[in-house]
Formats: structure tokens, sequence, C-alpha cells
């Protein structure tokens, strides 16, 4: 069955090298690789989505730019269905500069937001969630995802957080939400270990939480039940972008499959992504 998802946030044009060690300073190194593709939490969040057989639509700020044209040319391939909130913006997009590691997998980012980005809720039409089965959020188009977020609530649409980490404003949005992933940088005020978010999240009224801890396990609050899930033990060959696909596809089970049961699945997803370089390749596996 395919499920129509509504992903609202950033987008950014990513530079992705591959580099057999990390750069250090005042040095010059020849990258093994490189790509240049779409990045940003929400739309490698969408184009997971779309790998399931379901439709995203992408939700975000595009505008006119010469580079732009290469973001939405990645995200046609991918078959995202695009909704630029700022279709006349003729500034740069957010352009990211990203370099992996090739012995570890790990990556190393330079990077701009959406606060330069943001987009007046009043152009937000609340029949963008006409047939949509779920709505995730980002949190760095806040004041679109509050209105979406109220209209959904209406409807009785699941919001999903990606919680990548805090960002002031974000407490209005939670008590519109149903499920919170959270990543381990993610502290709101005041809280200063994890147990704490668990329980301002659920103070916030969220039901449904985890913590997504790299390769370490997964902690997650079910109600008021606390346990943990054991992610894949891998050799990582790039780590870029796991936490936004490990979203997508928690979008798509949690269609089907209890809370739990989708946290396992999307942590052999995106524990499959780290298996090749960049954000792209895993599709095709």
């Amino acid at each position: 069955m395919t499920h129509r998802g509504l992903f609202v946030g950033l987008t950014t044009l990513d530079f992705i090298y591959l580099s057999d060690r990390p750069l250090q300073a005042n040095q010059k190194i020849l990258a093994q690789d490189y790509l240049t593709v779409a990045g940003g939490p929400a739309t490698n969040a969408a184009v997971a989505f779309n790998y399931f057989g379901n439709q995203s639509s992408l939700l975000s700020v595009l505008g006119k730019h010469p580079l732009t044209a290469l973001i939405k040319s990645d995200l046609t391939q991918q078959g995202v269905a695009l909704v630029d909130l700022i279709p006349d913006k003729i500034d740069i997009p957010p352009v990211s500069s990203i370099i992996v590691t090739a012995t570890t997998g790990e990556r190393s980012i330079i990077s701009l937001n959406a606060v330069k980005s943001q987009a007046n809720p009043e152009i937000v039409a609340p029949d963008l969630l006409t047939n949509i089965d779920l709505v995730l959020l980002d949190g760095h188009q806040l004041a679109v995802s509050l209105k979406l977020a109220a209209i959904a609530k209406t409807r009785q649409i699941p919001v999903i957080l990606d919680g990548g980490s805090w960002k002031p404003g974000l407490e209005e949005l939670l008590v519109q939400v149903d499920y919170a992933i959270c990543s381990a940088n993610f502290y709101p005020p005041p809280c200063q270990q994890i147990e704490d978010v668990f329980d301002f999240l659920q103070d916030c009224g969220i039901k449904y939480i985890a913590v997504t801890q790299g390769e370490q396990a997964i902690r997650y609050r079910e109600q008021d039940h606390n346990s943990t899930i054991p992610v894949p033990v891998i050799k990582p060959v790039d780590t870029l972008g796991a936490g936004d696909i490990f979203h997508g596809a928690f979008c798509h089970y949690i269609l089907q499959e209890n809370f739990p049961t989708a946290l396992k699945l999307a942590a052999k997803v995106a524990s499959r992504s780290c298996l090749s370089f960049g954000t792209r390749s895993w599709l095709g596996q």
C-alpha cells in the first residue's frame, strides 16, 4: 500500500568528499570520491520514505538561485514532490561541505541551516494535508511547522518530530507532536541527561519517545515503559545522513507496525545506508 507523507524543514545542497583521513588545519588533501546531492534532515527523510514505494511531498525553501537546479534535479530523480515556500527567493541556498573519513565512516560538516530562510506561515494552505498519512517536522521551519502541526492534530494525522538538536521555540511545537525521535544531542533546557529528556517530552504530552545514539542501543519510552533496542553491528563506510534515513524509514514502518518494531526496522535500514558512500548509494541495494 502506498502512503503519502509531508516532510517539512531544511533543504541544503551537499558537497560530499570521501577522504582517507580527516582534514587538518592548513592542510590540502585529495579526495578519493565526491558527490553533489540534496541534503537536510527532512529532505533525506523524504527520499528514504519514497524508497519504500510511498509518495513524499517536501515542504521547504528552495528559491530560484542557479544552484537550486541541482537540488531540484536530484529530488525529482528520487520521486520527491517539491513545494517551495519561497519560490522567488534569489539568494544562494544553504550549502554543506562534508568530509567523510573512509577508515571510520565518520563525517565532518560545515553548513548553514534555515535561519536566513524562514517562511511566512500565512502562505501555508490547509489543503497541503489533504490525503496525507503523516507529517514529519525537523524544526527548521518552525512557524510553518506550528501551523501545519495544529491542522494535522485536528485531522488526527500523526506528527513526527526529528529532534536533531534543540532549537528555540520548539517548546510550542512539542505539544502537537505524537512521536519524538531525537538524537543524543537533543537537550531541551534545562535537561542534562537522557532521562531528563524523556521526562521533559512526556510532560509535553508526547507518548512515544526515542533517542538514537549512533552505534549504541536506541533508548525509547512508550507510554510509561522504558526499554532499549540494539542496532546492527557494522563496519561503517559513511555515517552521513543515517539519522535522516532512520526517520524516513520510521515514517514508513510506523504506519503498519507498533512503536518498538518500527524503531527496530528503521535501525536496520539506517545501518545498511552506512555501508556505502553518500546518502543515495544505499537506495540501489
